[in-house]
């Protein structure tokens, strides 16, 4: 799992590294790479390594968002998920995904579409997500 570090300064220099604390407060601009994901028949999610990831979709294919691996209660992020130059791939999503009303969306199946679905950690196999259809 990723860990956040700090430098600690005297005066204008740059002594050494160490982990955040409780009573560290963040400060300036900060921001997470958005990870690319394999395209597979099931593509396989790693939140220890991110939290924000992409994945293009392959022509016509059923695809299958796994139940992530090193999962962290309060993790919070973003998956774009992105039709190839045909489109009319599928994605279904791991048992650990719930979605409002309890019904997984369905992609936007044109070429080139971006989705995209946000999530919350609710719980160690609860994933509140939300979904946001065909970015332009």
């Amino acid at each position: 799992m990723a860990r956040l570090v700090k430098s600690i300064v005297s005066g204008s220099a740059v002594t050494g590294l160490g982990e955040t604390t409780s009573t560290d407060q963040l400060e300036g601009r900060f921001a997470v790479e958005v990870a690319t994901l394999t395209d597979a028949a099931n593509i396989s999610v790693d939140f220890g390594a991110n939290q924000n990831f992409s994945v293009t979709l392959a022509t016509g294919q059923a695809r299958t968002l796994d139940n992530p691996s090193n999962i962290v209660v309060g993790q919070t992020g973003s998956f774009f998920i992105l039709q190839d130059g045909t489109g009319n791939a599928t994605l279904s999503y791991g048992t650990y995904y719930d979605f409002a009303g309890g019904t997984a969306p369905t992609i936007t199946a044109t070429a080139s579409a971006v989705d995209r679905i946000d999530y919350v950690v609710r719980t160690a196999t609860s994933i509140h997500c939300v979904h946001t259809a065909n970015y332009s």
